[in-house]
């Protein structure tokens, strides 16, 4: 058998890769974290599946149900929240599972970040204003944060910022980034509440407002904030990419013409 870790997405039932959704439909138990995976979708298990939301199980309540589809050669569909590869808390059930020599694999997902900026109409990287993108978080409650890893080294950069779990702790983010010439009170910010979900919501201010602005909307949860100069940025140059001066190996120098 082998337990399948498998991207939901950030929200809508239909932004599942379609590997993913294959997996679900067949595997005869499904683990899903229930707050933030559509019930939709794990709908799609097959009937008489062992289906359960992890969300008030610990971790060795979880391997322990990986553990006995495994004596019984049952595949496990351990169904997660946007990509797995991002605070998905994949690494210490992985870790658990090579311990007890259980096979897995990893299905990628849409990523709430990516999400958003689709949602939003925007590009998170714009020539010459910011070519980077840094998915970070703040420690509150959770395990804290590696040296090195502040907002305040990060923002060193300038990069387009991409920070989950934070949602409550947006005076941190305003003092740490507040005072950084690549940011500064005014730098734009966008929280992107539950995206993808039928009561979506986004909230556009700048590092010196966003906080009164998430305390009006009363949004204590489920948030992503964005903080960048490319954040609805529209002067800037067009790229390279498509400029019918600049040749590249797909679109080689045309030679003009010559008269007849």
């Amino acid at each position: 058998m082998t337990v399948h870790f498998i991207g939901a997405g950030p929200g809508a039932a239909d932004l599942i890769t379609l590997r993913g959704l294959r997996l679900i439909e067949r595997c005869p138990v499904c683990l899903y974290a229930g707050s933030l995976v559509p019930e939709e979708i794990v709908k799609a298990a097959p009937e008489g599946a062992r289906v359960l939301d992890t969300a008030p199980m610990h971790l060795d309540e979880i391997i322990a149900e990986m553990q006995a589809a495994h004596e019984r050669g049952e595949d496990v569909a351990r169904v997660h929240s946007g990509d797995p590869s991002i605070y998905g808390a994949t690494a210490e059930q992985m870790r658990r599972l090579d311990a007890l020599g259980i096979s897995y694999d990893v299905t990628p997902g849409v990523p709430a970040f990516a999400a958003a900026a689709a949602a939003l109409k925007t590009e998170l990287t714009v020539p010459e204003v910011c070519q980077t993108i840094v998915v970070t978080r703040t420690a509150m409650k959770s395990s804290a944060m590696p040296e090195g890893e502040d907002l305040a080294t990060l923002g060193q950069s300038g990069a387009t910022l991409a920070i989950h779990l934070s949602i409550r702790n947006l005076a941190h983010i305003e003092r740490e980034l507040g005072p950084l010439p690549a940011y500064g009170p005014d730098c734009p910010v966008i929280v992107a509440y539950r995206v993808g979900w039928p009561d979506e919501q986004f909230i556009r201010a700048t590092l010196s407002t966003v906080a009164r602005a998430v305390r009006e909307a009363k949004l204590t949860r489920t948030a992503l904030v964005f903080v960048g100069r490319a954040l609805g940025a529209k002067d800037f140059v067009d790229s390279k990419l498509y400029d019918a001066s600049h040749p590249h190996i797909l679109r080689p120098v045309r030679k003009a013409k010559s008269a007849s």
